[in-house]
């Protein structure tokens, strides 16, 4: 038998609500991807990527992609 709101104690409630945020931050927070491993490919990219960032050089600005796909930016 479950317990009802009405029969808990205030204390007993916000147990009840802190519980029920951790669990809800803990799913939204929660990484999909945590745990597998990236193809050499892509790791090679993320590098290129971020070489090219600590030089100064930038990427595509967002509005120029967002207009090539016919976005509203």
């Amino acid at each position: 038998m479950q317990m009802q709101v009405k029969d808990m104690t205030v204390d007993e409630l916000k147990d009840l609500i802190r519980q029920t945020i951790a669990e809800t931050l803990e799913e939204l927070l929660d990484d999909p991807d945590s745990g597998l491993e990236l193809k050499e490919e892509v790791r090679q990219q993320l590098i290129e990527s971020q070489k090219r960032r600590q030089a100064g050089v930038r990427g595509v600005p967002a509005e120029e992609v967002a207009k090539k796909l016919g976005l509203t930016w």
